[in-house]
C-alpha cells in the first residue's frame, strides 16, 4: 500500500510520471472488487434480516412469557398457592411431595384435575385414557405428552403410582 497505488497494485505498466500507460488492466480488477463487495452486501443483508428476525421472535416470546406469568399468578392467588422460589429468583408452581399433611387441595388447579380423573377411573389408567376423560386431543401426541409429564411428576411426588406397563393408578 505504500506505493502510492492503494489495493490496485500489480503488472500494470506505469509511465515515469505516475500515470497510466493504459486503462486495460484495471478494468478486470475493478470488476472484480464489485463483484466482491456486492457478495458481502449481499450476505450483511441477509444476516441483518436474520438478527431482525430473532429479535422479532424474542420480542413475541417477551410477550407471551409475560402472560402466562400473569395467567400463574392469577390461578396461584385463586388457588391460594404462593410462589416457590429457585436459585435465580424466578416464580414457579411447584408441586408438593405427598405427605400425611399436605391436602390434595395444595396441588395446583390441573393438577387436582389429573389426580381426580385417575381416581375416577375403574383401575388403572393409561396417559391418553387421563387426556380422554380431561377432554385433551389425544390424537395430537403434542398435546399428550405435556400430560404424561405432568403425570410423571405426580408420580415422583408420591400422588399417583406408575405401574410397569406404563399406567397410572392413585396411591393407597
Amino acid at each position: 500500500m505504500g506505493n502510492g497505488r492503494g489495493r490496485f497494485t500489480g503488472s500494470c505498466p506505469w509511465r515515469s510520471d505516475g500515470l497510466l500507460r493504459s486503462g486495460a488492466c484495471w478494468i478486470p480488477r475493478i470488476t472484480a472488487r464489485r463483484a466482491e463487495l456486492d457478495e458481502l452486501e449481499e450476505q450483511l443483508a441477509k444476516q441483518l434480516a436474520e438478527v431482525r428476525a430473532e429479535r422479532d421472535e424474542l420480542a413475541v416470546a417477551e410477550r407471551v412469557f409475560e402472560r402466562v406469568s400473569e395467567q400463574l399468578a392469577n390461578e396461584r392467588e385463586s388457588a391460594g398457592l404462593g410462589p416457590g422460589q429457585v436459585g435465580g429468583g424466578c416464580a414457579v408452581m411447584l408441586i408438593p411431595h405427598r405427605t400425611p399433611d399436605v391436602e390434595e387441595t395444595m396441588l395446583p388447579p390441573d393438577y387436582q384435575r389429573i389426580v381426580a380423573a385417575v381416581r375416577q377411573a375403574a383401575g388403572s389408567v393409561m396417559a391418553r385414557q387421563v387426556g380422554e376423560m380431561l377432554g385433551v386431543d389425544v390424537s395430537v401426541r403434542a398435546k399428550l405428552e405435556p400430560l404424561r409429564g405432568r403425570l410423571v411428576r405426580l408420580v415422583d411426588r408420591g400422588w399417583l403410582r406408575k405401574l410397569p406397563d406404563g399406567r397410572f393408578t392413585t396411591r393407597l
